[in-house]
């Protein structure tokens, strides 16, 4: 029997312990947040925070997070009561078809809970190993800029002197 906690609350499972965390998400407990788009950790689509880290939940066995604290996109906000981050890529209308906006959100709350204040590049490279393929890219920098607190572009290149 695993003890899983997700969004605050535990479960207990007795699924097999190398099941992807993303199918126990999705199909045990029903959280839909997080999305299977390639099963091989390439596009993202599948991020959550594990202790506040950013994992790509179809490469992770349950048993590797077992005991150990779970965060969805479903954890982070409801729809009455979004996030500040799920705030922002609202705001800034972020979303086209939408199918790889919960795991960039994800990725800027983990990269805002490392580093509060983060810098042009610090927020490309937490968004660099999620793909859109509908080329909302302007948009989501955007949405990453206002949850930091940074509403207008900063050069690229700003921490390189």
């Amino acid at each position: 029997m695993l003890r899983i906690t997700v969004n605050g609350r535990t479960h207990e499972t007795e699924a097999d312990p190398a099941m992807p965390l993303l199918y126990f998400l999705r199909g045990e407990l029903e959280l839909n947040g997080a999305k299977y788009g390639c099963g091989v950790g390439q596009c993202g689509s599948c991020a959550v925070l594990v202790e506040g880290r950013r994992v790509f939940s179809c490469l992770l066995p349950i048993a590797a997070i077992a005991g150990r604290n779970v965060t969805t996109l479903e954890g982070l906000g409801t729809a009455e009561a979004p996030g500040r981050v799920q705030a922002a890529f609202l705001e800034e209308q972020a979303a086209q078809c939408g199918y790889c906006i919960p795991g960039m959100i994800v990725a800027v709350e983990a990269l805002l809970r490392a580093d509060p204040a983060p810098g042009e590049t610090a927020i490309r490279e937490a968004l660099e190993p999620h793909l859109c393929r509908c080329g909302t890219h302007e948009r989501i920098l955007r949405a990453a800029r206002r949850a930091a607190g940074r509403p207008e572009r900063t050069a690229a290149l700003e921490e390189t002197p």
